[in-house]
């Protein structure tokens, strides 16, 4: 049996020894480590978890809690952790849920093309086993927590907690692929548990992992799961272009690399920035959300000398620096910056001659699926004064998207505020109840919002 294996259920003395401390710390760490990756795993399988966000986090909470609860009571759960996270972990492979499309009566489809559970299905399986190995995994936390006086057993608890927190996110920022957090935390649960013969389901979760992070088309970012596919012909006025890049974020329709005459004919929004624009004045110009380099690519037809390319997701950057083709990113006239959008702005010591938010997380805005939610500080009061102060002396703001009426008010009104005029507004065309937009400052403008 392993020395991290220990009988937990005297006190006193014995709590005092470096093999329970250093148990308590793994387990704690392990603890959190499978939270973070569940909420990022499960939501990359199943777009329904990105409609709730939350979802699987609660369920872990409430895991935790009920193995807390048992704490001494009964037998331990912690063995049986890894037949629940199996059972997990199998359902969500068998059952994936997909958006195949944005309009139509059937968006949603799961393996293989095949119709996708309904949603109170989907979430109810995965709710319970979330609660199951959570619970199981708590509960070895719980039987180890109470046999250390309450400071000390918190700080170790909070120890291991941090380090499965940074473990995790280490992983993330190297854009490790999933069969590298099963593989830490298989070794945790050899480690922890000894050989004993549920240990036998490690193999499916194995096996599930490294099925997914070999599969040729998908790429594993800090946020995502980025699927490529270069299978797509666009064929526009008689014109036919092979190898289209397309790309999905968390089974989710994403951005389309299309070439410059492409878009100009099937969508034109891309050029309304520039329609009340004096092309000869842009010197500077700030692009946040630049994605696949469909944005970087119009503003250098455009005239652009210089553009800041401001994309917060680097794989999404690499697979349009390598198949966009039109070839933006390998343009001397841009800079590419991996970082948050607002981040950069306010960390930018240059103004700018036309500033765009480009489409930035379309997945958020397009249909509210997105799980990454920082593109939401872009449209703040505070963010817009910021990008008002790095305007040059008449420059321009476009932000464009799918929007919703009530978004397309609010983010009205917030721009009257920030520059004492209403927005000018082009319409494009329209997707379900949301209305292709672009708004923003102009030096000149037939419709107002």
């Amino acid at each position: 049996m392993n020395t991290l294996d220990t009988s937990l259920d005297a006190r006193g003395p014995a709590a005092e020894t470096s093999p329970l401390r250093l148990r308590l710390v793994a387990l704690s760490f392990l603890m959190l480590f499978v939270e973070l990756a569940l909420i990022r795993w499960t939501a990359a399988n199943n777009v329904h978890l990105a409609y709730l966000t939350n979802f699987v986090l609660l369920a872990s909470f409430l895991g935790i809690g009920v193995g807390f609860l048992r704490g001494n009571t009964g037998r331990p759960l912690l063995p049986w952790a890894p037949v629940a996270l199996a059972l997990l972990v199998g359902f969500v492979e068998l059952f994936p849920v997909s958006l195949s499309g944005l309009e139509g009566p059937s968006q949603l489809e799961g393996a293989f093309g095949m119709s996708a559970l309904p949603r109170w299905v989907s979430l109810s399986v995965i709710f319970v086993l979330t609660v199951a190995a959570l619970a199981c995994i708590g509960n070895g936390v719980a039987r180890v927590f109470t046999t250390f006086e309450a400071l000390e057993a918190y700080r170790l608890d909070i120890l291991g907690s941090i380090a499965g927190i940074v473990a995790f996110s280490t992983l993330a920022f190297l854009r490790m692929p999933p069969i590298a957090w099963g593989i830490i935390v298989a070794a945790l649960f050899v480690a922890l548990i000894g050989l004993r013969p549920q240990l036998a389901a490690l193999v499916v979760i194995l096996g599930v992992l490294l099925a997914q992070s070999l599969a040729p088309n998908d790429y594993w970012s800090p946020y995502y799961k980025v699927t490529a596919d270069r299978s797509k012909t666009a064929v526009v006025g008689g014109t036919t272009t092979h190898d289209v890049l397309t790309v999905s974020a968390n089974n989710i329709p994403h951005q389309t690399a299309y070439p410059l005459e492409t878009l100009e004919q099937i969508e034109p929004f891309y050029f309304f920035p520039y329609t009340h624009v004096d092309t000869s004045t842009l010197d500077n110009v700030l692009i946040v959300g630049a994605g696949n380099g469909n944005d970087v690519a119009v503003a250098l037809s455009e005239g652009a000398k210089h553009i800041d390319a401001v994309e917060i997701d680097p794989v999404i950057q690499d697979l349009g620096a390598q198949y966009h083709p039109s070839h933006p990113y390998q343009d001397p006239r841009v800079s590419v910056h991996i970082n948050d959008g607002r981040a950069f702005i306010e960390q930018a010591d240059t103004h700018y001659n036309l500033i765009m938010f480009a489409l930035p997380d379309s997945l958020t805005l397009l249909a509210g699926q997105g799980s990454l939610r920082l593109e939401n500080y872009l449209f703040t009061l505070e963010s817009m004064k910021t990008v008002r102060a790095h305007l040059a002396p008449g420059g321009s703001f476009a932000m464009y998207n799918y929007y919703e009426p009530f978004l397309l008010d609010r983010y009205a009104s917030t721009l009257d505020q920030v520059f004492g005029t209403p927005p000018c507004v082009e319409l494009g065309d329209s997707l379900a109840a949301r209305d292709q937009a672009v708004l923003g400052r102009r030096r000149r403008c037939d419709q107002l919002v």
